[in-house]
């Protein structure tokens, strides 16, 4: 497996985000500050698609995203809930079409898929991670009090390399548009 995923080579693995408006990701940004542990927030609030693409096919992965982005436009996405996880809070995310082009890069990529990666695909944001119950139960209740679902426009995918800190930019690929 180390061999596949390009470690031996220096290569990190890939994670697949999804660009979001910048008014949602502004919003999804204040509430990871105000919640997550600070010591473990290196990266702004994201709504990932792939926890570990292949870093060793870089330029394969990079080729698909770009054919299947530029012929995409940008779609509505809604924030329609909270999910308590146990150990923290997402910000639960419906939209179909994130569903569909989930499922279709998976079914590219599905020999290579990470158990984690061929789970069910259930889009979220998560706000808060790695506390205890009790403390992300509060959050929770908290934020549950407050929260009131809006709509977003998802406008691309971004691909990132995981090298254990901060995530690097790999590339961007806009919707209808060419590859950054």
């Amino acid at each position: 497996m180390s061999d596949f995923y390009g470690s031996d080579k220096g290569l990190a693995p890939l994670i697949l985000t999804a660009r979001v408006e910048a008014d949602a990701q502004g919003y999804f940004d204040r509430l990871r500050k105000a919640y997550f542990p600070p010591a473990r927030n290196m990266i702004p609030a994201h709504l990932t698609l792939f926890h570990a693409l292949p870093g060793a096919q870089l330029a394969e992965i990079e080729d698909e995203l770009a054919e299947r982005c530029w012929q995409a436009e940008p779609f509505e996405a809604a924030a329609s809930g909270l999910r308590f996880t146990g150990n923290g809070v997402a910000v639960v995310v419906e939209a179909a079409a994130l569903v569909a082009l989930h499922t279709g890069i998976a079914t590219s990529w599905r020999e290579v898929l990470i158990p984690q990666d061929r789970q069910r695909f259930n889009p979220h944001v998560t706000v808060q991670n790695k506390v205890t119950p009790a403390h992300a139960r509060q959050t929770f209740d908290a934020l549950q009090s407050v929260f009131e679902p809006f709509r977003f426009e998802i406008q691309g995918l971004d691909l990132w390399h995981y090298r254990g800190g901060p995530w690097e930019t790999a590339g961007s690929f806009p919707f209808g548009g060419m590859p950054v």
